[in-house]
């Protein structure tokens, strides 16, 4: 079992990298979890710290921990406020004709026995805001930033795929599976300030799988 990287370590939070296929939470099929490892991150700490939001399985990077009930209400305050700076890295599956752009899309959950649950564009829907911007391109794939404003379930995956017109590399649900490929979506850093002290604040090294397509940052 691999060290899971502590990116940023003090008394309130932790910021870890999250490694891709690892759940937060325990799958209803059971099976590996964030939780089973939590004690590789109490550092000293009586009680272990509890992620303050969540990341798909599939999505790596960066992921908060707060170390106090105290910490995890501030920051979850923080979150709600949209005063959180966020940075993703995504692959998609096609070239795009534009360099950069927002996309407001209201998302919607709909779910049917058939294919499970999903989140689509409604006009009925939850906000959702996101800034992106083209950084690479190579062999018919592009490399994303995403800056979202709002933190919906799915969220860039949704705007990816409706939005942009060519969804994440690998995503089973908005786009095309590949056999042994996840969604490529990486949490590349994370930043919240804070009143009289420095902020939280880590960038995740770019996954091997991302390299391993030729991209760099």
């Amino acid at each position: 079992m691999n060290e899971i990287p502590i990116l940023f370590e003090d008394g309130e939070a932790l910021i870890i990298d999250k490694p891709a296929g690892l759940p937060i939470e325990r799958p209803r099929a059971g099976g590996a979890c964030l939780e089973d490892r939590a004690h590789e991150f109490r550092l000293g700490f009586q009680r272990a710290p509890v992620p303050v939001h969540r990341l798909d399985t599939d999505t790596s990077g960066c992921l908060l921990l707060a170390r106090n009930p105290k910490a995890l209400k501030r920051f979850s305050a923080a979150f709600e406020a949209r005063a959180v700076e966020k940075v993703y890295l995504g692959i998609i599956a096609g070239v795009l004709a534009t360099d950069a752009g927002t996309i407001e899309l209201a998302l919607s959950k709909i779910s049917s026995a058939e294919d499970g649950w999903r989140m689509i564009p409604a006009r009925k829907g939850k906000p959702s805001l996101t800034h992106w911007r083209k950084l690479d391109e190579r062999h018919g794939l592009t490399l994303v930033e995403f800056r979202p404003e709002t933190g919906r379930t799915h969220q860039i995956r949704v705007h990816a795929a409706s939005g942009l017109g060519a969804a994440l590399l690998g995503d089973p649900v908005y786009g095309t599976a590949r056999g042994g490929m996840r969604t490529m979506l990486h949490a590349r850093s994370l930043s919240i300030a804070r009143d009289g002290k420095p902020p939280v604040a880590a960038t995740a090294p770019l996954p091997a799988d991302f390299a391993a397509l030729g991209f760099a940052v």
